[in-house]
């Protein structure tokens, strides 16, 4: 990955990369090369922001900063940041207050492991990584991989910060021979603690992680102050399957949703409705935090967006949101073959089969019926298929941004998403049929 040049710390950053489809919507295989392609630019979530910033702009959209004062008029095209999250929005002829806005969400993070302040580890003839586990990953996945970390660094600079994107460095989690460990037959269970720390090379004098990374964004190792850094899997996202339509790659939970609503917002033009991208940072570890669902980032940029656009009280915003929609994208459970019984018999996705929509009667997704319906007719108006889960009755759900930002902002949800297989893995499985269908469906929405 290349390095962006410095960038005040609450700017956004930009990673080069190029992509001759990035200015139109994806069709067929082309879709599922686009999102490879995507997937590949994003080992972390600040990468990620960084790539579909650098799409937003390819397609006309400009930055703004949340310190600034916002001037807006129909017809713009903008995009925020704040840290690893993005709002981008087209503004629409029709007062916010009057019709509303057509709003959709994802994720920007990924289970995986986060690198520690003070990661120096020596044991028994090797330098080690400290890292912890960030969410719910399926820890297995991660052995016998070539890894790298990625992230991004917090410089001194001048008097101010600066944040460098970066990723380097070479790791892996060997796992233990069955000769030492013949117990692994029965089930493998790892301690985060002690078993799940990565070989950085033999213990000799060199280079650490934060050597390597300030040498590649060309500052000195003293200036770092900060970082996050996660771990990202090196092999590229793959074309695989027997026709090839399926995508072998890490972290389509949840890039998918972040390429398809991209693609989505670049290929609607502004109408009468405002439609707006949100995709927070922190999901998979329960969203607590300032660009996390469960923060101010949306709201914020909605607020400005009524007040910037002619609103003149806040009663303006309520009636916004009372007017608006939200579809909440998060990838779903694919039926799997050898696992059949742990779905419910008559909600099974299957891959390539179209958008899922997602019902959970205990409300790990924010679907009810006038929302459900909302996203159902955009399908049918954009001739996009329509799948269906729930959750066993004897089976916990899992759950993502679309409660929490309908508990927040009280708008009215839909959470949907498409299918795939090894969710949580280091590398899970989708298909390239379901991505322009997914763009599609969103772009629908933001029509409706």
């Amino acid at each position: 990955m290349a390095t962006p040049a410095d960038v005040p710390h609450d700017v956004p950053h930009d990673v080069p990369h190029d992509d001759p489809l990035v200015n139109e919507a994806p069709h067929g295989l082309d879709a599922g090369a686009d999102l490879r392609a995507f997937v590949d630019a994003s080992p972390s979530s600040f990468h990620a922001v960084a790539e579909m910033a650098r799409r937003l702009r390819a397609g006309g959209f400009t930055a703004l900063s949340e310190r600034d004062r916002w001037q807006l008029a129909p017809g713009d095209a903008r995009y925020v940041l704040r840290d690893g999250s993005l709002v981008a929005f087209r503004v629409g002829s029709a007062p916010l207050a009057e019709v509303g806005a057509r709003l959709v969400g994802a994720h920007t993070d990924s289970p995986t492991f986060k690198v520690r302040p003070r990661h120096e580890l020596r044991r028994a003839g090797f330098r080690q990584v400290g890292v912890e586990p960030y969410g719910g990953l399926l820890a297995h996945t991660w052995l016998d991989r070539e890894l790298t970390v990625a992230g991004r660094l917090t410089v001194r600079a001048g008097g101010g910060l600066v944040d460098h994107l970066v990723t380097g460095g070479s790791l892996r989690l060997p796992s233990l021979a069955i000769h030492l460990d013949r117990s692994v037959r029965e089930g493998l269970v790892l301690d985060p603690q002690r078993q799940l720390i990565p070989l950085w090379g033999p213990d000799v004098e060199g280079d650490g992680v934060l050597a390597v990374l300030a040498r590649q964004a060309g500052v000195a190792e003293h200036d770092v102050l900060g970082h996050d850094l996660v771990l990202a899997d090196t092999v590229p996202a793959a074309a695989t399957g027997s026709d090839g339509t399926w995508i072998a790659a890490p972290r389509l939970d949840n890039l998918s949703s972040c390429h398809a609503g991209t693609a989505a917002l670049l290929a609607v033009e502004a109408g009468a409705r405002t439609a707006v991208l949100v995709a927070n940072d922190h999901e998979e570890v329960g969203s607590g935090s300032a660009e996390g669902a469960r923060g101010s980032f949306l709201g914020d940029v909605l607020q400005r967006l009524v007040a910037a656009t002619g609103g003149t009280d806040a009663q303006d915003y309520h009636r916004t949101i009372a007017a608006s929609r939200l579809a909440s994208c998060d990838v779903s459970h694919a039926l799997h073959p050898n696992y059949a019984d742990r779905h419910e018999a008559s909600h099974t996705p299957v891959l390539g089969g179209g958008p899922v929509l997602k019902v959970n009667a205990n409300q790990s997704y924010a679907t009810d019926a006038c929302s459900g319906a909302w996203f159902s007719a955009a399908c049918a108006d954009a001739d996009v298929p329509l799948q269906h889960f729930v959750s066993r009755a004897d089976l916990p759900c899992g759950s993502t941004i679309g409660p929490l930002t309908a508990t927040r902002l009280g708008v009215s949800t839909v959470d949907v998403g498409a299918a795939i297989l090894g969710m949580h893995s280091c590398r899970e499985l989708g298909s390239a049929v379901d991505v322009p269908l997914m763009v599609a469906a969103l772009a629908a929405c933001f029509r409706s």
